[in-house]
């Protein structure tokens, strides 16, 4: 069960938001303050990504799964498992493959 918010918590997310919202704060930042205080009620940080997706991006990179389980600290079978749909990215894996399907797999080289 989450805690109750105190005012003060309250008004600083909005002002967050409000900064955030003009421009003012980047969204690493607004991340950061919103998981900080609001825990499991943050709201996501990563795209859920599909399996045809993960298959796309990797096949756009021109890399195995093997090659793609190294750049991500996975083992083959892990990918083989996302690319299936048997299993769905989470945490870190989920977080670096959105960087990928954004920047290309050269942001982790």
């Amino acid at each position: 069960m989450a805690k109750e918010l105190s005012n003060l918590t309250m008004a600083l997310l909005e002002t967050v938001e409000d900064m955030h919202d003009a421009g003012l704060m980047d969204d690493d930042t607004h991340r950061k303050i919103t998981v900080r205080h609001l825990g499991p009620d943050a709201p996501p940080t990563a795209t859920p990504i599909t399996p045809e997706d993960i298959r796309s991006l990797r096949e756009r990179a021109h890399l195995s799964q093997a090659a793609l389980a190294k750049y991500l600290n996975l083992t083959t079978g892990y990918v083989s498992q996302l690319e299936r749909g048997t299993k769905q990215a989470k945490g870190p894996a989920l977080a670096l493959l959105n960087v990928i399907r954004r920047k290309g797999i050269e942001a982790l080289m």
